[in-house]
């Protein structure tokens, strides 16, 4: 069974648990970044659905343009292969396009995502 990380950090977050269950897709919740990195080192995922939160200021020391990098970096030692799908604030849509320069997504979702948009990348 396909596994997805599904990294909520925020109320924002849609709740697509019964979506990932018809789709047979085993979903691990996980509500921060620290417990995701625990779990990837345990599990490799076939896909990850988290937030994307921009760094402004000193947020992420500077170096990291968002809440993602860290996790990125560690999903391409371990689960290379994982398909990431990016939720993100429509105000900061313009930065998620940085993180893409930087790593392979699967794709990117303007919040509130839809249910149709989430499928065709699950399918993909």
């Amino acid at each position: 069974m396909p596994v997805v990380f599904s990294i909520i950090e925020s109320p924002l977050h849609p709740d697509f648990s019964k979506l990932y269950q018809e789709l047979g897709l085993q979903q691990i919740k996980l509500s921060s970044m620290r417990k995701a990195m625990s779990e990837l080192k345990k599990q490799t995922p076939d896909f990850v659905v988290a937030e994307f939160f921009y760094g402004y200021g000193n947020n992420y020391a500077g170096v990291n343009i968002s809440n993602l990098d860290v996790f990125l970096h560690s999903l391409q030692r371990y689960a290379p292969m994982a398909k990431v799908i990016v939720l993100v604030d429509k105000t900061e849509r313009q930065y998620a396009d940085k993180l893409l320069e930087m790593f392979p997504l699967h794709g990117i979702l303007v919040q509130p995502a839809q249910t149709g948009d989430i499928i065709k990348l699950l399918k993909m």
